[in-house]
């Protein structure tokens, strides 16, 4: 999968403060390295490579990273093969976000 943009993961963990900037950055790093990776024709194949990956709207997967403590909306393109990276926020953001309306 192409993944559209890195830059947002990076400037979340980036605006973190520095005691959390290192785990952030290897929980988001992995997950955009297995996405990177993947080559998804449906859900059910997100599914079974994050096995806690939620399908919430018009293509729109909610991904929960480093233990639940972080989550990334994408929106996945399984033709394209393609995901553009929506949302990523902490757990607690992520609860007061209206996904839908992303």
């Amino acid at each position: 999968m192409r993944i559209i943009a890195r830059s947002a993961l990076v400037k979340f963990w980036e605006g973190l403060p520095k005691a959390k900037q290192a785990t952030a950055r290897l929980a988001l790093t992995e997950w955009h390295t297995t996405t990177s990776d993947a080559d998804w024709s449906n859900f059910a194949e997100v599914r079974a490579t994050f096995n806690t990956a939620d399908y919430v709207a018009n293509g729109k997967i909610v991904f929960d990273v480093g233990g639940n403590k972080y989550r990334i909306v994408a929106l996945i393109g399984f033709r394209t093969k393609r995901a553009f990276i929506l949302f990523v926020g902490t757990h607690a953001d992520y609860d007061a976000l209206d996904v839908a309306k992303l």
